[in-house]
């Protein structure tokens, strides 16, 4: 299922539990806990913001299954680009 598919489609109840519980198998078969997410998410707004000021709250993070692989999805609400300033004695 593609990241956009979530927002022109419209999902039956039974469609919504096949769903949660496919991310549940996806989160147990990568095994990865709530505590690891929790901090690849820390460490990946920590990064971000030497570039970009973000809205953290707004931060959507998930597992997504694609065949036999598993990829890290993540939706960052970017405020604003951070322009870098030369400083003196920068060319």
């Amino acid at each position: 299922m593609g990241f956009l598919d979530r927002f022109f489609r419209k999902e039956t109840p039974r469609q919504s539990a096949r769903e949660r519980l496919q991310l549940v198998l996806i989160h147990d078969r990568a095994d990865i806990s709530p505590d690891t997410m929790e901090r690849i998410r820390k460490d990946l707004i920590k990064v971000i913001n030497n570039y970009m000021v973000i809205n953290e709250e707004g931060i959507e993070m998930d597992l997504e299954r694609d065949g036999r692989s598993v990829a890290l999805v993540a939706s960052i609400p970017v405020i604003e680009v951070k322009r870098k300033r030369p400083r003196k004695g920068d060319k």
